[in-house]
């Protein structure tokens, strides 16, 4: 055991040289830049390109703040990393959005699972280019058979998902659209391949032949992300003074609030729908009686309550049971989940 952690030091201290790194840089520098001229119609110019060995500690500390981290899985489970630094990502997502990108990089942002989607059929179209141009060559074991698994929000969790292990790591300088904007990548796969993945990978375009059909991958990567939806039964508008005297047994009235009138809410607020409330299989379900932003657009009613109402469950039991919505025995309803919002 001690000879084996002295050996990953000394390796880790060492960039690789001679014949062991000219084939995967060379290969990684076209296979990029064919890639992102293929699916983007982007110019990338590699300004510098190295690559070293490095221990997992040594790797946890190269991702800069606010990079797009995509994990790459292989052979084996064997898994690495594609890094994109901030400017990188901002120039890419310009040219897949407005088909251009300007000199002037935007404030740097936390990635999003949306910026993974648009640029991860770039790393899987790269990737197969790197495998094809590293054909028969012995560079292969430890390059090919790897492709986008999942999106990455912060490096904190590598240190977790990785093994001990050592890596290549191929560090590069990129200019993009004639040096509109300038970045680094990183590659990181397992130094130690677990030998070739056979995929089958696109062919190079004839003359005159279609370009991959990148809209169409970015399209399926979009649809199939996350939109969350919300079933609001109504909404309050209380005075400051009068939320801040809720407690707990306070009753408050929904007059105008109906099971059968539930509206679908994107995170914007927008009617996507409307339905009625009720059971399926045992659970708590909603049946859609509309869809659609113009079918739903008119916003759920809001309840103003006078402060003077909201001074205990006693001072408005009889009023309840007017205007109360009526519930069956046997369903609760937590009211504290229903959003109030302050009208001052």
């Amino acid at each position: 055991m001690p000879g084996e952690v002295l050996r990953k030091k000394l390796q880790s201290t060492q960039p690789l040289s001679g014949d062991a790194g000219i084939g995967a840089e060379r290969a990684w520098r076209l296979a990029f830049a064919r890639a992102a001229r293929d699916m983007m119609q982007l110019p990338v110019d590699f300004i510098s390109l190295s690559m070293a060995r490095l221990s997992l500690p040594e790797l946890l500390d190269m991702p800069p703040e606010h990079a797009l981290i995509l994990m790459l899985e292989g052979p084996e489970d064997s898994l690495g990393l594609l890094i994109l630094s901030p400017p990188l990502v901002s120039a890419m997502v310009e040219i897949l959005t407005i088909g251009k990108c300007g000199t002037q990089a935007p404030e740097p942002r936390k990635p999003t699972r949306t910026d993974a989607a648009m640029l991860s059929p770039l790393a899987d179209l790269a990737l197969s280019y790197l495998e094809d141009a590293l054909a028969g060559l012995p560079d292969l074991i430890w390059v090919g058979g790897f492709r986008f698994a999942s999106f990455i929000e912060e490096a904190r969790p590598l240190g977790l998902l990785l093994e001990d292990i050592s890596y290549r790591a191929l560090t590069a300088r990129l200019s993009l659209a004639q040096g509109a904007r300038t970045g680094d990548m990183v590659l990181v796969l397992p130094a130690d391949g677990q030998g070739h993945q056979a995929h089958v990978t696109p062919q190079p375009a004839a003359d005159g032949a279609p370009l991959p059909d990148f809209a169409s991958a970015l399209a399926e990567n979009v649809e199939g992300a996350c939109c969350p939806l919300d079933a609001v039964l109504t909404r309050l508008s209380l005075p400051l003074s009068a939320v801040l005297r809720l407690s707990v047994d306070m009753i408050l009235p929904l007059p105008n609030a109906a099971l059968d009138l539930i509206r679908c809410e994107g995170l914007d607020r927008r009617a996507v729908g409307e339905g009625r409330l009720g059971q399926h299989r045992g659970m708590r379900a909603l049946r859609l009686t509309s869809g659609g932003y113009q079918a739903a657009s008119a916003p759920p009613p809001k309840l103003h309550s006078a402060p003077q109402a909201l001074h205990g469950a006693d001072a408005f039991a009889e009023d309840i049971s007017k205007t109360a919505v009526q519930m069956p025995a046997a369903q609760e309803i937590d009211f504290m989940q229903f959003s109030a919002t302050g009208t001052g």
